[in-house]
This record gives C-alpha cells, sequence and structure tokens, in this order.
C-alpha cells in the first residue's frame, strides 16, 4: 500500500533542491496516476504524507526516509479505513478495521502485511469471530469461537476460513481483555448448517442455545393468531432475541403461489426468500430456529434485521426496538404493501387487511 517503486515520476508541484529533486512540501504525480501530497527531504518523503491511489483509496501517515512509519490510515475506495501500526512501510502490529458506516470491524495484530495472532472480526449484527488466525491470516483452525451479541455465549470449536466446522456451547470470560472459552460438558455439537431449497436443516430438533435463553413459545394473546413468540427475560432495546431460518427459495415462487402457503415466509434479499414451510411451522417438527413464531402488529416491540448466524448462514433475526419485560409477547411488523396492485389486488393477505382497517379506525377515535 506504500510502496511507489514501479512508478515513474511524471509531475513534481512544490520547491526543489539544487539537484532538481523535491524538497519541502510536494505533490508528486505519478504514471500510474497515483499521487503523493507531503513533505520530502531531497527527494525521499520524510514527514507528514498521504498517498491517493488510482483506484480511490488512500494512506495518510508519517514517513521517514521513504517509507511510512508509527500510526497509519489506510482508506478503502468505499470509505472504509484500516487504522495500523507501520514499521518501514509494512503494517507490523495493532491495528483496527471500520466499515464506511465507522463500525469496528476488525481488531488484531499484522504481520509483514498478514494478520496475525489473536484476532476479532466483528458482524455489524452484533456477533463476532475471535481465535488465532492461520498463517495466512485467516480464521482456520481448532480454537476459534462465534461470539453471540451477548459477548458471553459462544460457539467454540474448529472453523475454516471463518465458517464453522464443529462448534461447542461455551461461555466466555475477558481476563485483561483476552477472551477465555469454558466449553460446556455434554453439550451438544453444532455445525455450519445452510438451509437450501428442499432442506431446512440436517438437525431441526436442535435449538439455538442463545434464541433458548432469549425466548419460548406459547399461545398468542393475539386472537386467531396460533401460537406466539414470548420473551424468556428482560431485555433493553436493540437485543437480538431470536433467528429466521427456513428453506430458501425465490420471490418468483412465492408470488406465484397461494397466500395461503406464504404464512412463514420474509424477503431475505433481492433474489431470496426464506419459508418455513408445513410441517416445520410446527415446533415439534422444528425448533432450531423460532422467529417465524412473532406475529405480526401495527405498533410492535421488535423488527426484522440481517444477521449473519454461525450455523445458518445469513438469515434474519428479531431485534428489539424497546425494552420489554419477561413473558411478553414479541410482535413485528409484516410491512405488506397496503396499496392495491393493477392484476392481484392488495399484496397482503385478507387477515392482515382486516387487522389494517381495524387498527386505523383505532387511530381515528
Amino acid at each position: 500500500m506504500d510502496s511507489d517503486d514501479e512508478n515513474v515520476e511524471e509531475i513534481v508541484e512544490g520547491s526543489l533542491d539544487d539537484d532538481g529533486l523535491p524538497h519541502g512540501f510536494c505533490t508528486v504525480s505519478y504514471s500510474s496516476t497515483d499521487r503523493f501530497e507531503g513533505h520530502f527531504v531531497h527527494g525521499e518523503k520524510n514527514g507528514r504524507g498521504k498517498f491517493f491511489f488510482f483506484d480511490g483509496s488512500t494512506l495518510e501517515g508519517f514517513y521517514v526516509d521513504d517509507a511510512i512509519q508509527g500510526q497509519g490510515v489506510y482508506t478503502y475506495e468505499d470509505g472504509g479505513a484500516l487504522h495500523g501500526t507501520y514499521v518501514d512501510g509494512d503494517l507490523n502490529g495493532p491495528a483496527q478495521e471500520f466499515d464506511v458506516d465507522r463500525r469496528l470491524i476488525f481488531k488484531g495484530q499484522y504481520k509483514d502485511n498478514i494478520r496475525h495472532g489473536i484476532c476479532w472480526i466483528y458482524y455489524t449484527d452484533g456477533g463476532s469471530l475471535v481465535g488465532a488466525v492461520n498463517e495466512d491470516g485467516e480464521m482456520t483452525g481448532d480454537k476459534i469461537a462465534y461470539v453471540y451479541p451477548d459477548g458471553r455465549t459462544a460457539l467454540y470449536g474448529t472453523f475454516v476460513d471463518g465458517e464453522m466446522i464443529e462448534g461447542k456451547l461455551a461461555t466466555v470470560a475477558y481476563i485483561e481483555g483476552k477472551p477465555y472459552f469454558d466449553v460446556v460438558p455434554g453439550g451438544a455439537v453444532y455445525t455450519f448448517d445452510k438451509s437450501t431449497p428442499s432442506c431446512i436443516s440436517t438437525n431441526p430438533l436442535l435449538p439455538d442455545p442463545y434464541e433458548s435463553e432469549k425466548v419460548y413459545t406459547a399461545v398468542s394473546m393475539i386472537s386467531n393468531a396460533g401460537e406466539g413468540l414470548y420473551a424468556k427475560i428482560a431485555c433493553g432495546p436493540q437485543t437480538v432475541m431470536s433467528f429466521y431460518n427456513g428453506v430458501r427459495i425465490t420471490h418468483q415462487e412465492v408470488d406465484s403461489r397461494d397466500w395461503a402457503m406464504n404464512g412463514s415466509t420474509i424477503s431475505l434479499d433481492d433474489e431470496t426468500v426464506i419459508d418455513v414451510p408445513e410441517p416445520y411451522n410446527e415446533t415439534a417438527k422444528y425448533c432450531a430456529s423460532l422467529g417465524h413464531k412473532a406475529n405480526h402488529s401495527f405498533t410492535p416491540n421488535c423488527i426484522y434485521d440481517t444477521f449473519t448466524h454461525p450455523r445458518f448462514g445469513s438469515i434474519k433475526c428479531i431485534r428489539t426496538i424497546m425494552a420489554v419485560e419477561p413473558d411478553e409477547e414479541l410482535t413485528v411488523a409484516y410491512g405488506y404493501d397496503h396499496n392495491s396492485s393493477e392484476k392481484n389486488g392488495p399484496e397482503a393477505p385478507e387477515w392482515y387487511q382486516q387487522q389494517l382497517m381495524e387498527f386505523q379506525v383505532t387511530q381515528k377515535k
């Protein structure tokens, strides 16, 4: 990120020494279209400076004898940034990485520009990976853990490039900032088990350990809603309570079938819909995740959010938007289209349309 060995200087703007070399504050443009702005001493970078690379990324720091030294900030073309420690132009030492929204996504060490030792990878949903990376800087090894958003529940074991091969339930303790994992004896073994269009899970009756501490199912307090999702413990706002896994089907498949078959579907992205079809909508047949049990409300206490799960992969979760108490039913706004379409009428089932009318009447009173 700091080398300009292959660059040929094209233009120097600023003062020159008697030998025609940059001296003082100069801007040097290269044939590669890279540009450096900073302080020079007889042709070598010395002092504060900043590289502007052709791809839109930048590197800013303090240069000594043509190489960046100490703290430097590499900013990616998308706006994310890596704050690292440089020795003779190479990353060596503590580093932190932030995404475009300035959220921490990595913390650890670098050695010769490669991640080294114990490192943390943070997901924006609150979960994280921690462990000793391999020689290529990857989360690969048998002493790596996925840590749930509560910071104390983990799946500890073998991962390959961040994917869980075998994990066991563990609790996390922190001593002088370092994590220590106490594996729960006799616990189940969890593996990466991403669903397909035809298989919801290879172990559909294995509950998620984090979710099991947060929620349970019971008859809903909402009329004719069947089962509902309830909080086991008091939780504050922005708490992940439950996970919404299911088979992965297309939007076209959902749109082409009867509404009666879409009672437990949720859009994951522009291509994929998560579905919990019969008989897996019954907890006796499927309880690996329970997010599909949350019922609709126009005044919900939770929202759907994206989540990267160690077992299920990319799914949705149920996250609180306000404090909830034990035994309080958790609800979300399903977000069906309230407007009519030209062909099929309102993009919502009849029960939703009825609830909407009742809610609108209540709001007018």
